[in-house]
């Protein structure tokens, strides 16, 4: 076999399996939730990085399953708040308030200081190997929220074609995002790998 079949990912997020599912599916790989895999576990995200924290994630759930596992962190960070959100973008706020806390943080800072970029490392464990990739897709924050199709700080990052990630469609989004490049890179690596 040239190509695996299936990677277990270590969520029971339905908005990243989405977006695996739709990257990997033409590549002829099938992505399982760590539930439908049987690993009902939440390890600890104490590390400070977003590839200790994807690695802590895939080795918890790889100990349970013994197959090829996947795993991300990913965050915003923005250069004019020293990088944050960063690793804590999930802890920055209460769900569902992480723009508006984001705008009153930001409500002072002009048009010209207001870059940021999505990181996502995904990591990658089997019975052979272990390794990380990353991606990023840059940007800047808005000055208010705009569109339905995303989550998280989607509807205040702007991205280069004046559109927030939460007014685009899946397909342009995935073809731009954090998430989709990393799994991008995680399909090239694995590919190299031949597995």
């Amino acid at each position: 076999m040239t190509m695996m079949n299936k990677i277990v990912f270590a969520t029971n997020n339905e908005n990243k399996l989405r977006e695996a599912r739709e990257i990997l599916a033409p590549l002829g790989i099938e992505v399982i939730s760590q539930r439908e895999a049987g690993a009902d576990c939440e390890p600890e995200e104490n590390g400070v990085t977003f590839a200790e924290n994807a690695m802590i994630k895939a080795s918890a759930v790889y100990d349970i399953v013994k197959c090829p596992v996947i795993a991300d962190d990913s965050g915003l960070c923005v250069e004019s708040l020293d990088g944050r959100p960063g690793v804590y973008s999930a802890r920055y706020a209460p769900k569902g308030q992480e723009c508006a806390k984001l705008l009153a943080e930001m409500k002072d800072i002009p048009d010209n200081s207001r870059g940021a970029y999505f990181q996502c490392t995904i990591a990658y464990i089997d019975a052979e190997k272990y390794f990380t990739v990353s991606g990023k897709c840059v940007g800047e924050i808005g000055h208010e929220e705009r569109g339905t199709n995303g989550f998280g700080y989607d509807p205040v990052f702007l991205y280069n074609n004046g559109k927030t990630l939460a007014e685009m469609t899946a397909d342009e989004k995935n073809k731009i995002s954090h998430r989709g490049n990393a799994l991008k890179e995680l399909y090239k690596k694995l590919k190299e790998k031949g597995e």
